[in-house]
């Protein structure tokens, strides 16, 4: 079917179409629309005048129209807490990869309780999202089950394994195992855990895991009198609320693990205001090496947990189960201890 293309000043006024893509390059509506779904076997020449077409009237696919089509190419992902800098390197990692595959990825920030999360993730699924992220959700198993019946879903740090989703998390005990090992070997008995605050029906949480590893760990350096739990929030505020408890306590531990960064950085803020010496009279370790551990003025001793890659990995993971995986899977990445200038010598 032969098509005119539009003339010098003939670019509509409204938002474009396929058909005025269509017209623009001279090409049928079928042909500009196999360009747009990146069919195979449309030939360089014609895929180049739809694309130059595409630019020349700011042409971008009407969401609702793709949706009705069966996908709307865009992705939910549920942060549980926006403050985090963490999980800004998990969002990096998802991104790279769903760029590839022109998704959009929709970031929806909720708080720290469960019902905010739920409501949050009722809406990204009335909202017609292709697939889930969910970032460190405080959801019943059975509940997340639920969600993963009605939608591709991929879980990020609690422990799998699941039925109806996948999840992606680290070793988080052998991540307190290498903390523990690592301030033993410096001298460090007295170590004391940040444990985050939750609801005691939630199971598998890194918080559990990361218990448990410090309390076997301590264990096994024969040190199990010398465990010593704090409860506490892990955000910055959780952080100082924890090193203020800290300045108090005596014996002060010598050491912190504050199972989180952005704990860890409360934790730092409130001793270097006290004019407490890091790490000559206390080391302070966190968890998760986010860009702000590494920064020259805090350069805190971290466990990395490879957050690029564990966005990365449940980007590919969820790919998949959006092109029809059902079976689930479970993915631990190894973690490392990089070591800093908050961490030193216990003191006599």
């Amino acid at each position: 079917m032969a098509v005119e293309p539009w003339s010098a000043g003939q670019r509509p006024a409204k938002r474009a179409t396929i058909v005025d893509v269509a017209r623009h390059a001279g090409v049928s509506t079928a042909s500009a629309s196999k360009v747009l779904r990146g069919v195979q076997g449309v030939s360089p020449e014609m895929r180049e005048r739809v694309e130059a077409a595409m630019a020349a009237l700011s042409y971008r696919p009407h969401r609702l129209a793709r949706g009705m089509r069966g996908s709307t190419f865009t992705v939910g992902v549920m942060l549980s807490d926006i403050d985090n800098p963490f999980f800004g390197v998990l969002i990096k990692g998802l991104n790279e990869v769903f760029a590839t595959q022109k998704y959009e990825l929709l970031i929806a920030p909720a708080t720290s309780g469960e019902d905010s999360q739920n409501a949050v993730i009722d809406s990204l699924i009335d909202h017609q999202m292709d697939g889930l992220v969910l970032v460190a959700p405080r959801s019943h198993e059975d509940h997340l089950e639920e969600i993963g019946k009605q939608i591709p879903t991929v879980v990020i740090g609690p422990h799998g394994p699941s039925q109806q989703y996948d999840t992606v998390s680290g070793d988080d005990r052998l991540g307190s195992e290498l903390v523990v090992d690592y301030l033993v070997a410096l001298g460090h008995r007295r170590i004391a855990f940040l444990v985050n605050q939750h609801p005691s029906d939630l199971v598998n949480l890194p918080e559990e895991a990361r218990a448990r590893g410090y309390e076997e760990a301590m264990a096994r350096r024969d040190l199990t009198s010398e465990v010593t739990l704090i409860e506490g929030d892990w955000s910055h505020e959780g952080g100082r609320a924890v090193g203020q408890r800290v300045l108090e306590t005596y014996p002060r531990p010598t050491a912190i693990f504050a199972g989180a960064d952005v704990a860890a950085l409360g934790v730092l803020a409130r001793c270097w205001e006290a004019g407490v010496r890091i790490p000559e009279e206390l080391s302070v370790v966190g968890y998760d090496n986010s860009p702000t551990a590494a920064l020259v003025p805090v350069s805190l001793t971290s466990v990395d947990q490879s957050g690029h890659e564990m966005g990365a990995t449940a980007g590919r993971l969820l790919l998949d189960r959006i092109g029809g995986r059902s079976e689930p899977r479970n993915e631990v990445l190894t973690p490392r201890l990089v070591v800093r200038r908050t961490t030193g010598a216990a003191h006599s």
